[in-house]
């Protein structure tokens, strides 16, 4: 599998960034033995058992027994479970049919919520807006019409959650709602949970160039959030999107040597540093994420030696994002650039 975009690419700039101690657990391997991690998998749950459960629930439509888990989340944990859930096939099925029963069970509206607005991009599809057929488009924004209507009701019902602001910037995304909307919530969300890398996250693609903002907005909004954060934040990896974005848009040649740009790779090694490899950095759930980011970018950007602490840290846990960039197969892409890194060692 070609590593770089399915496209060629061979060995490239000299890793700068020198070897740095790690507590996750890194294997301990000297010099003749190269590690590998473990098998890559991918877990929806991120390794947690309570995630697991609230899955199988809402894969299986049982409420009853999915909601006390809900009921019991606050903040920010609130928000990750929904996120989780959303996700899962034919929810949308069950849970409309239990708000005919209990119009007002806020937590059920919210999943619902939640709910269309990944059920609408399944129907968008992930392809270019070029290529979404007229029926593909009109199915999306009747989505998120429901998802929008349903989030602000919950909104107005709790005030002080995160969860409905945090997917209601992804529906104005969606529905290209316009720049001051897509601010607001931004604020809305950030107000609530200052931290939350998916506000961060989404608030960073609305500054991109394929959403109608420019590569400067997206860099400038990347480095001003790591640099205002505290050293450990995992908002040091909106740096590494950022790169990655970038990347994505630049036509063949202009891509590899953009990432392996002395200017590029020094960005990603001092967001790294000052995120998921400072010491102060804590593994809270879904932490997997950012390091999936960053070990991607520093193998793209040939710098075999950083990613191979970050690939060693997460011993096979892969998730889809990024990966997606470069395969269909999230898997089949980790196993093989991390098999790269690990081949290389000095």
């Amino acid at each position: 599998m070609p590593l770089f975009r399915r496209r060629s690419g061979g060995e490239g700039a000299e890793d700068r960034a020198g070897r740095r101690g790690f507590g996750f657990g890194r294997r301990g391997a000297g010099p003749s033995a190269p590690t590998g991690g473990g098998e890559p998998r991918l877990d929806p749950s991120y390794g947690d058992t309570s995630v697991r459960l609230a899955l199988r629930q809402a894969a299986a439509g049982d409420w009853a027994a999915l909601r006390p888990a809900l009921a019991a989340a606050q903040g920010e944990d609130l928000t990750f479970l929904i996120g989780a859930l959303a996700d899962v096939p034919r929810v949308e099925q069950w849970t409309s049919r239990a708000l005919a029963d209990t119009p007002d069970d806020t937590l059920l509206l919210l999943l619902s919520g939640a709910r269309h607005i990944d059920w609408g991009w399944e129907a968008r599809t992930g392809a270019r807006a070029r290529d979404v057929t007229e029926e593909r488009w009109k199915v999306f924004h009747q989505r998120l019409e429901v998802a929008e209507e349903q989030l602000l009701e919950v909104a107005e019902r709790e005030p002080s959650w995160h969860a409905p602001w945090r997917f209601l910037q992804t529906s104005a995304l969606g529905a290209s709602l316009g720049p001051e909307v897509a601010t607001t919530r931004f604020e809305a969300a950030v107000r609530r949970a200052p931290g939350n890398s998916a506000s961060h996250w989404v608030r960073l693609q609305q500054l991109s160039a394929k959403w109608g903002g420019s590569h400067e907005e997206m860099h400038g909004f990347a480095r001003s959030v790591m640099l205002a954060a505290p050293e450990g934040s995992r908002l040091g990896e909106l740096v590494a999107v950022a790169h990655l974005e970038h990347w994505l848009a630049l036509p063949d040649g202009e891509d590899r040597a953009y990432l392996t740009s002395p200017a590029v790779v020094a960005g990603l090694q001092e967001a790294a540093f000052r995120s998921v490899l400072h010491p102060a950095f804590e593994p809270v759930r879904g932490w997997q994420g950012a390091f999936n980011t960053f070990a991607m970018a520093f193998s793209l950007a040939d710098q075999p030696k950083t990613a191979r602490l970050l690939f060693d840290a997460l011993d096979g846990f892969v998730t889809e994002s990024p990966w997606h960039y470069v395969s269909g197969d999230p898997v089949k892409a980790f196993r093989a650039h991390r098999d790269r890194c690990a081949s290389y060692w000095r």
